[in-house]
């Protein structure tokens, strides 16, 4: 499907956003500029203008052109999965606040699916026995767990989080699963979580999903520190 002049325009000022040819709190050009510009009607200006604005570039300002925001600060989900879908390689660092994010939110969706669909999380484990060792399908596994689980629980919130970050999610668990450490690690992980959620201790379940998500963030430091602590 073709896409909306609007949004390759949007796309093109947030590519000069990213890239430091707009700066933070510069104002764009004018409609009617804009409009010349890009060779498009005033109209379709506006759009892309709102679709910046929509995800937390751009502000608008009445009867002026709308100016760059602090992005990192006046932005919102979208705008961190506009960054990383500008990003061929997800920054290492990127991939440590995706894992504190995890440690915040994951065991309180995993404990609402066990409280209320305790079988239907159990049955998601089914392939965990015969999960080839390869980055991929550990990151296609971890995601489908992920996944289902959000959905499982009963607030509809933790599946919204992660669908947006859906195609960013796999490509930062393949990075993160080509050490075969990692996977390892996970193995474990889901071999314990299983086994504390067949023998109904949902406390101690959701214990060593915190206790994983954290040792999660100390493996993938002392990768990028060479495998040094710290």
């Amino acid at each position: 499907m073709k896409e909306r002049s609007s949004d390759l325009i949007a796309r093109d000022i947030t590519r000069s956003i990213l890239g430091g040819e707009l700066k933070i709190q510069e104002s764009l050009q004018s409609e009617r500029d804009l409009a010349i510009h890009y060779k498009v009607g005033r109209p379709t200006i506006r759009e892309a203008l709102q679709r910046l604005e929509r995800d937390g570039w751009t502000r608008s300002r009445k009867g002026m052109p709308a100016v760059v925001n602090d992005y990192w600060k006046q932005g919102n989900l979208m705008t961190i999965v506009t960054i990383l879908q500008h990003e061929e390689e997800i920054p290492d660092a990127f991939i440590i606040h995706m894992l504190e994010l995890r440690v915040a939110i994951t065991p309180a969706y995993f404990r609402d699916a066990m409280e209320n669909n305790k079988l239907k999380v159990i049955s998601l484990f089914a392939p965990f026995e015969d999960m080839n060792d390869t980055a991929v399908t550990y990151a296609e596994f971890d995601w489908h767990i992920q996944h289902r689980v959000a959905m499982l629980s009963p607030n509809p919130i933790y599946l919204l989080i992660l669908n947006s970050f859906r195609d960013v999610y796999i490509r930062m668990a393949e990075k993160y699963f080509s050490d075969s450490t990692h996977r390892a690690a996970s193995r474990d992980y889901y071999g314990t979580l299983l086994k504390w959620i067949l023998d109904g201790d949902l406390q101690q379940a959701e214990q060593t999903i915190r206790d994983m998500m954290e040792t999660s963030i100390t493996l993938w430091k002392q990768k990028m520190n060479g495998g040094k602590e710290g």
